[in-house]
């Protein structure tokens, strides 16, 4: 399994935006319902990692072609 597969990621936005997520939800029982909460929980810690991950690689790459272009011009 390559963790960079987006199908995985489709999957799982498709299972939300349907309604399947929420009917899970409102139809489960007590411990169903902590674990999708839990899940949902998760999912948006991975969200913050994934945001401050892509912004350090995106910066850093910025940084190094600023400084190549730096050292370019000298």
């Amino acid at each position: 399994m390559v963790l960079t597969d987006l199908d995985h990621l489709d999957k799982l936005e498709a299972f939300i935006t349907s309604g399947d997520l929420a009917f899970e939800f409102e139809n489960g029982d007590e411990p169903r319902r902590f674990e999708i909460l839990d899940f949902l929980e998760k999912l948006m810690d991975l969200g913050e990692l994934a945001n401050a991950q892509a912004t350090k690689l995106i910066f850093k790459e910025g940084y190094m072609a600023i400084t190549s272009d730096d050292s370019a011009q000298k």
